[in-house]
């Protein structure tokens, strides 16, 4: 009997003692064990220099400031890529000056920065090596109708912006050859700038409808359109855009009548690009480029917008009117200076009649039918 009352006792004795133990090791979680903080406490303040978070949040903040845009304030004039061989989009004439629509957008975003739409440069680049340029920093800005696809943006590092002009490839044909159709292509040697997404489109759609051809292929429209004249290509293939340019300058020369092919064999929304990975100068440049749009719907353009004197509070914010500023990084009156300087989207688009007529078109305002739509100004 006394054995076994031992025996109860030291059984008792265990089972106190892993109580105890489980109790303590409950503990090492709870903010109210003394140890435990004791223990943690210099493991953290061993690993706290190494990534100090308010450093790095000063990093961040004084990159941002002085990223692209400060750059270009500090040089004093904005560099765009673009081109200088498409009459209508970007062309530089006899006088050795660039003209067209996409310079024109390369002057809005210098007039937006600076006041003075002539504080850019514009650097001719090819459709090869556009993107390499950019990423290497030869520019800032891009428009060089340039078509925003997924793996341009996923793998070029680019930043797509403002779809500026809404198109489509196509092909065309000396009217005489009676063609009007792609299976009439079969066996062609058809004219491509190499290099871009129209080559790309030409080898996907031909093949995947089984109908063999020649690509023949130039860096650029200087030596492609005369290569196209002479017969070495039975066809050509742009933008629908761009070979209505060209059908404009070629039978306006006395050249052969051109036919243009109803069908379209892809989307092409062309636009303003700038690098990845600096979202102010993004801002800055999208804004200024949909101020032209933005004004075109308030009915402002050249010739009254610095003279508004409504009362219309969304017109007053577009204007910087009021002490009224979103913050993008530009001055308060920029889409003043825009629109004086360079127009509204309309008046710029019908500068160029080779870019077709606007009314009705895709590129005419939503509110007319149109894709040209931009986020309210507020």
């Amino acid at each position: 009997m006394q054995k076994s009352v031992h025996r109860l006792l030291a059984l008792l004795g265990l089972v106190l003692a892993f109580s105890l133990i489980a109790v303590s090791c409950g503990n090492d979680d709870s903010d109210d064990g003394a140890a435990p903080a004791a223990t943690e406490a210099p493991a953290a303040a061993t690993q706290a220099p190494e990534a100090p978070e308010p450093e790095e949040t000063v990093e961040v903040v004084t990159a941002q400031d002085g990223g692209t845009l400060q750059a270009v304030k500090d040089r004093g004039h904005v560099l765009c890529g673009s081109r200088d061989d498409v009459p209508g989009f970007a062309l530089l004439n006899a006088d050795g000056e660039y003209e067209g629509f996409d310079i024109d957008m390369c002057r809005v975003v210098a007039a937006a920065i600076f006041g003075d739409a002539d504080a850019v440069e514009i650097v001719p680049v090819t459709s090869a090596e556009r993107f390499t340029a950019l990423a290497s920093g030869q520019f800032e800005v891009m428009n060089r109708n340039t078509t925003w696809t997924a793996t341009r943006d996923g793998t070029e590092g680019a930043n797509f912006l403002f779809t500026t002009y809404y198109d489509g490839q196509g092909l065309m044909v000396p009217a005489s050859t009676g063609f009007t159709t792609l299976d009439d292509l079969a066996d062609a040697n058809i004219c491509v700038s190499t290099g871009t997404t129209t080559e790309l489109n030409l080898t996907a759609v031909f093949a995947a409808r089984g109908i063999p051809f020649n690509p023949i292929t130039f860096e650029g429209f200087d030596t492609m359109v005369p290569a196209y004249e002479e017969g070495q290509c039975e066809a050509m293939t742009a933008d629908s855009s761009v070979l209505g340019v060209f059908k404009f300058e070629i039978e306006g020369k006395g050249g052969p009548d051109q036919h243009i092919m109803a069908e379209l064999i892809s989307k092409e929304p062309l636009g303003t690009v700038v690098r990845d990975g600096d979202t102010e100068w993004a801002q800055v440049v999208n804004w200024a480029t949909m101020a032209t749009v933005q004004a075109w719907e308030f009915g402002l353009d050249s010739s009254n917008i610095g003279s508004y004197s409504g009362t219309d509070p969304n017109i007053l914010n577009f204007l910087g009117q009021d002490g009224f500023d979103p913050g993008l990084g530009l001055p308060t009156d920029f889409a003043i200076n825009v629109v004086e300087q360079v127009g509204n989207y309309e008046e710029i688009f019908n500068r160029y009649p080779q870019l077709g007529v606007l009314d009705g078109s895709v590129n005419d305002l939503w509110s007319n039918g149109g894709l040209m739509y931009v986020p309210p100004y507020r």
